[in-house]
């Protein structure tokens, strides 16, 4: 309990961190109580009420559809954050698994790399468009597709210090001893790669909210009928001109979220390795 304590204090030693931090428990929270909290139905349309600048009942607006922006911003959190979450564990783990396997094995390098290199020749949101509109627009579909577009980044940092990992002492008597090649890679030297790891996560999990979002703002992301924030702005951009809350607020949840996954993860690699402290 001790250590965790002052893991925590060192990690929210600066207080950018710690708002960081608590902006997306917020935002996680409120998508998850959001059915229960919330006091409008994010789906209900009122064409009554649409359009209504923000006031004390609807704090954000309403939409075309007199839809409340609020509740359907706390709600759109869900598949959003969803997307979001789902593109970094699966391209942290296939990008681990593609960075060993090519910084330990010399016969796989070349091979491996030059696919890397062929996937980030191509511009991300370029990359992602192509993909999704190959596979087709759903939730599942974008993960899919923005998975291939950030693994590459995660093997990159894992195969260089793969690199450098595998040349330490520990690890060649490790082999002298004969040690098994699965046990070489998953207990000695993929824990020493947790930290660059972590930071990626959380940097890909940025990425990928605003790529979702850049996906749905063109129309080849998720359906117009799922409320992500990127489908929000999507949506709002004709009515811009005379009813800007519809598309500022989406587009505010989308940057203060990205930018605190980015600060947590500059706070968390900190931590992990103090020498690089202030680098970023």
């Amino acid at each position: 309990m001790l250590e965790w304590r002052e893991t925590l204090r060192i990690l929210f030693a600066r207080r950018v961190v710690l708002i960081a931090a608590l902006l997306l428990l917020v935002m996680v929270l409120m998508a998850i109580l959001c059915t229960w909290v919330l006091p409008y139905e994010p789906m209900a349309m009122k064409v009554s009420q649409r359009l209504k600048a923000p006031n004390w009942n609807h704090w954000s607006g309403t939409d075309e559809l007199g839809r409340d922006i609020t509740s359907r911003i706390f709600y759109g959190a869900r598949y959003s954050l969803a997307i979001g979450a789902g593109t970094a564990v699966l391209a942290a783990f296939f990008g681990t698994l593609m960075g060993l396997l090519a910084g330990f094995f010399k016969s796989l390098d070349a091979i491996l790399m030059r696919l890397v290199d062929a996937m980030m020749a191509f511009p991300d949101i370029l990359l992602g468009i192509a993909l999704v509109s190959i596979l087709g627009a759903s939730p599942v579909n974008v993960v899919l597709a923005l998975t291939l577009v950030y693994t590459p980044r995660v093997a990159r940092v894992v195969r260089a210090s793969t690199l450098v990992i595998r040349e330490l002492p520990y690890i060649e008597a490790a082999h002298a001893v004969g040690l098994s090649t699965p046990r070489l890679l998953f207990n000695h030297i993929l824990p020493n790669l947790m930290s660059p790891i972590l930071v990626q996560l959380s940097f890909i999990f940025a990425y990928a909210l605003l790529a979702e979002a850049g996906l749905s703002f063109l129309g080849v992301g998720v359906g117009a009928e799922i409320p992500t924030w990127g489908t929000m702005v999507a949506s709002s951009t004709q009515y811009a001109d005379r009813a800007l809350w519809t598309l500022v607020f989406p587009g505010l949840a989308i940057v203060l979220t990205a930018l605190s996954l980015q600060v947590l993860g500059d706070g968390v690699r900190d931590l992990l390795d103090p020498r690089l402290k202030g680098s970023v």
